[in-house]
């Protein structure tokens, strides 16, 4: 290789480094940003398909106050119907049956309770005793 091939795949070296560095890390992440743009309509396809419109607003009533249970639910659906086991669209009620049932195995299999409180409240209270302290 003569000193001018070297210099002519430095340039061409050099040209794509500076390409990728202007226009390649948005680039990635805005490829990724659209797939996830297409991952989410593709959910929210199948699951208008799916759910009644009263169903679906209890879907979005339950993601207001958990959305991880709410995501849970919904993957839940889209595996059922992608798999065919759904006959017909899901009502409010059949959507409270399959919360139910989820919140069921949950407690079965020692999800540490996470839907629970527990207040225990002291038995040796005595009023008396705050004023005594004034």
């Amino acid at each position: 290789m003569s000193d001018a091939d070297l210099e002519e795949i430095r340039k061409g070296r050099l040209a794509q480094l500076q390409q990728q560095q202007q226009g390649g890390a948005p680039g990635g992440s805005g490829g990724e940003d659209q797939r996830k743009q297409q991952e989410a309509e593709a959910r929210t396809s199948i699951l208008s398909q799916v759910l009644t419109p009263e169903a679906s607003d209890r879907l979005g009533r339950i993601r207001l106050v958990k959305e991880s249970r709410a995501t849970d639910v919904e993957n839940r659906l889209i595996v059922l119907a992608r798999s065919g086991q759904l006959r017909s669209k899901v009502t409010e009620e059949q959507l409270k049956e399959l919360l139910g049932a989820m919140t069921e195995n949950a407690e079965k299999g020692g999800g540490g309770g996470g839907g629970r409180i527990v207040i225990t409240r002291r038995k040796d209270w005595d009023d008396e005793d705050d004023l005594l302290d004034l």
